[in-house]
């Protein structure tokens, strides 16, 4: 994912999304977790954004570390952390270079589309790279937005106007690429509004080939569903695995 991909998106982006219930999301992640034996302990959010569940598993009393490459996404999220009095450790990080820490965590989320914005190709060495930073035992919590659902939104245009910002989302399917134009109109102190212009490139990803490397990378499959939280029943597809 290109580092510049959130730079105008970051200061909106929980703002925009509230409609996925944040707090649903985190609890249903939280009882997979539990599923797969990890009840405390350390953990990596992997593609954190604004860090909503990094927040949100820290509150349980977690250790969080939050990952992206975002610069700005991480300014919110100690902006967010700060208001809300929690305080994980943000590493500006790419990705497919992340590396824990300190000793092996417990578990890693990665969420909410970050797989999406990798290759599928690059998929497969980077679950092993998470591998590489969890304990035996330890428990990795991965989603993506389903194929048909990227492919609907392929053929289609968004916009929003609310009061404080505007916003209109492009797309373009280009075989297993998704090219998005995002616009955002800023209303500024003066009641002037600002444009901001942002591309984005995701890309679809395959259940089979998912698990696949999944199994490849050292994890055993626990469950692998469409989830109720995150968007519109079947827009979302989630692997809960444990590190063998």
């Amino acid at each position: 994912m290109a580092a510049d991909a959130y730079t105008f998106l970051a200061s909106w982006f929980e703002y925009l999304n509230a409609d996925c219930d944040y707090e649903q999301w985190s609890q249903y992640l939280y009882e997979k977790l539990r599923a797969a034996g990890v009840e405390g302990g350390a953990g990596l959010d992997i593609g954190c954004g604004s860090g909503a569940f990094t927040r949100a598993f820290a509150r349980r009393g977690f250790s969080m570390t939050g990952y992206d490459v975002s610069a700005p996404m991480l300014s919110k999220a100690e902006e967010l952390g700060a208001r809300e009095g929690v305080y994980p450790r943000y590493i500006l990080s790419d990705m497919r270079r992340v590396k824990v820490l300190g000793p092996r965590a417990d578990f890693a989320l990665c969420v909410n589309d970050c797989l999406n914005y990798l290759p599928p190709a690059e998929v497969p060495a980077f679950f092993r790279r998470v591998a590489g930073c969890l304990r035996r035992g330890g428990a990795f919590l991965f989603d993506v937005s389903a194929p048909q659902k990227l492919r609907a939104i392929g053929c289609n245009t968004f916009c929003e106007d609310r009061e404080e910002v505007a916003w209109m989302w492009f797309n373009r399917l280009a075989g297993d690429r998704l090219e998005m134009d995002v616009t955002l109109f800023e209303r500024g102190a003066d009641g002037r509004f600002s444009r901001r212009d942002e591309h984005h490139v995701q890309y679809i990803q395959e259940e089979a080939a998912l698990l696949s490397a999944a199994e490849a990378a050292g994890f055993a499959v626990l469950s692998a569903e469409t989830p109720p939280v995150g968007g519109a029943a079947g827009d979302r597809f989630c692997v809960a695995c444990v590190r063998r």
